[in-house]
């Protein structure tokens, strides 16, 4: 009897400390998310699944499942830099999660004129890259591919990433000036007329908080394109995007 139950004691704490080994991971190195919309297309598409890596900006109470409320601030923190793709809560309800590109630090100045970017009143450069086709986030539809040049950070680098325009004449292709304030970021989709976003101050983003950052976007670790259902197992191999598989979030 007596090995018995040490047989289940030792089984019940190998399956606890994996669980604590599991969330320690989760809370200081890498977290596994899925894209459920297109907001970020070209750069990220719907099924994909990525790494983020929680360091990269520091520790707040939103890096800890739940988000319990144990501390203000963040520990080790740093700011992301201009064109980081990051996932935070969004600031309305800190509890869902979001993902975005940094387009705007604190102090910036930030504005779309005509569907052109523009950071601290220089018009940010694109270029045009032809048409792309959406698929896999509501109507099949073409638009214009831009590769876009985001100034560098202070001590960085220039960025450059792809975006999608429909036109330069939606909603939000002529915004206000945003300054943004000390300790926040302003993050946009690069899918630019299809992204919920901080150009949207009433119901939408807003000013994301630094404390809301959860981690930068590191590597794509699988990606599937939900042609095939969970049941059947015959589709599976063609449903997965072999060529996105380890690619690296830029």
């Amino acid at each position: 009897m007596s090995k018995k139950t040490g047989g289940w004691l030792e089984s019940i704490k190998t399956v606890v400390y994996a669980g604590l080994i599991a969330v320690g991971i989760r809370t200081v190195a890498f977290e596994p998310f899925n894209i459920p919309s297109g907001s970020m297309i070209p750069t990220l598409l719907v099924g994909d699944y990525l790494f983020v890596s929680k360091y990269a900006y520091g520790y707040s109470k939103h890096s800890i499942p739940f988000s319990p409320d144990l501390f203000q601030g963040r520990i080790l923190g740093s700011l992301p830099e201009r064109g980081d793709v990051a996932v935070f809560k969004f600031p309305r309800d800190n509890t869902t999660d979001y993902i975005k590109r940094i387009v705007g630090l604190p102090g910036d100045h930030i504005q779309m004129r005509g569907g052109r970017l523009y950071v601290n009143n220089q018009e940010v450069p694109r270029e045009s890259l032809g048409l792309y086709t959406v698929e896999g986030d509501g109507p099949r539809m073409t638009v214009r591919l831009f590769r876009e040049r985001l100034p560098a950070s202070p001590g960085g680098d220039p960025v450059q990433h792809r975006i999608l325009e429909a036109s330069d004449e939606g909603p939000y292709d002529n915004t206000p000036e945003f300054v943004v304030p000390p300790g926040n970021v302003f993050a946009m989709g690069d899918n630019r007329d299809n992204s919920l976003d901080s150009r949207d101050m009433d119901r939408g983003v807003g000013f994301v908080p630094v404390e809301n950052l959860v981690g930068r976007a590191e590597m794509i670790f699988f990606s599937v394109d939900g042609s095939a259902a969970w049941w059947e197992v015959w589709d599976w191999p063609f449903a997965i995007r072999w060529s996105r598989l380890f690619q690296v979030v830029r």
